[in-house]
């Protein structure tokens, strides 16, 4: 949630200050992928890489400059998907990697407590 609304809310400002530059929306999406897989909670870590994309993808809606209706729109969305796939595979790898040392740390913690005489 936190991540699909602050893209969102990102979306609307690029659209807004920078008049939809995708590489602004694309570097203010690195950070929000950290923050999200320092923010989600230890089960739900597995989400986190997950959750990126489909972020990227409705904060993308307001900067679609689509013609023409829905169908202008989706193509403009899946344009935009296309052009900026490496934003997009940076924030998941980002994502991906922090998840993953942050559940390496848990599941280490838990093995010491389990080897801890009581």
């Amino acid at each position: 949630m936190f991540c699909g609304a602050v893209m969102f809310v990102l979306g609307c400002l690029d659209q807004l200050l920078f008049g939809s530059s995708p590489t602004a929306y694309g570097v203010l999406f690195l950070p929000v992928c950290a923050l999200t897989a320092l923010w989600v909670r230890g089960g739900d870590l597995v989400i986190a890489p997950v959750v990126v994309p489909i972020a990227f993808t409705v904060g993308l809606l307001p900067l679609a400059n689509g013609n023409g209706g829905l169908g202008g729109l989706l193509v403009a969305l899946i344009t935009g998907l296309a052009t900026q796939a490496g934003w997009l595979y940076g924030g998941t790898l980002v994502a991906g990697v922090i998840a993953t040392v942050r559940r390496l740390r848990m599941m280490r913690r838990r093995v010491a407590q389990r080897r801890r005489p009581a």
